[in-house]
């Protein structure tokens, strides 16, 4: 790579990030194995947040058992779909994000105490970054060859009760992965145009 240049991934590789990539609604049975969910969070880690905050977290529901608990958390029209998927990510926003900063922004390890003593500062920094890492997380997943299903449709205070009630996580998307189980169940939907979104300046 020459000075002032990037890499740039080929057409492949973008039509499986985004132009041919859909959300999944069903899955095959196909697993999903360990090494696999660690690359995925591997490769969406390194993608910037603000000051490196990286408040994001991700817990993986594989087992029968954790489905058992968190089916019910579920809208009822989310709970087939999650029930068909071999994994199911919960990914919530740690509002203690700000204990790590020595390690993570080391540059300016007196912000932690700053943080500490700012909750709606700490509000602002999980609102925003952590939305941004869960679209790098989506992103991951379509990396791995996988099929991503996001959902908004859950009880986020009874997901929190149930599985973070130790820590102050607090959930905020839950995204179906797997291997999808045949063809897209209708059609692409249309995206708005240039015309439609850009200016210029």
């Amino acid at each position: 790579m020459s000075a002032g240049t990037l890499p740039r991934i080929d057409d492949d590789a973008r039509a499986a990030l985004f132009t041919d990539a859909r959300t999944a609604f069903s899955f095959a049975g196909t697993p999903v194995d360990d090494e696999t969910l660690g690359g995925v969070w591997e490769l969406a880690r390194w993608a910037p947040t603000a000051a490196n905050m990286q408040p994001l977290r991700v817990l993986y529901v594989r087992t029968p058992e954790g489905k058992e608990r968190l089916l019910p958390h579920l809208a009822e029209g989310n709970r087939p779909k999650s029930a068909s998927a071999p994994v199911v990510a919960v990914l919530a926003v740690d509002n203690r994000f700000h204990e790590h900063i020595p390690q993570i922004f080391p540059i300016r390890p007196e912000m932690k105490d700053q943080f500490e003593s700012d909750p709606a500062h700490r509000d602002g920094i999980t609102s925003f970054n952590g939305p941004l890492q869960a679209g790098y997380f989506i992103l991951a997943v379509r990396a791995f060859g996988l099929a991503a299903g996001p959902m908004a449709g859950f009880d986020a205070a009874g997901l929190d009760k149930e599985f973070f009630p130790e820590n102050d996580w607090h959930s905020i998307l839950v995204v179906n992965i797997g291997h999808p189980a045949g063809a897209p169940e209708f059609g692409r939907l249309p995206r708005l145009s240039h015309e439609d979104v850009l200016d210029w300046a």
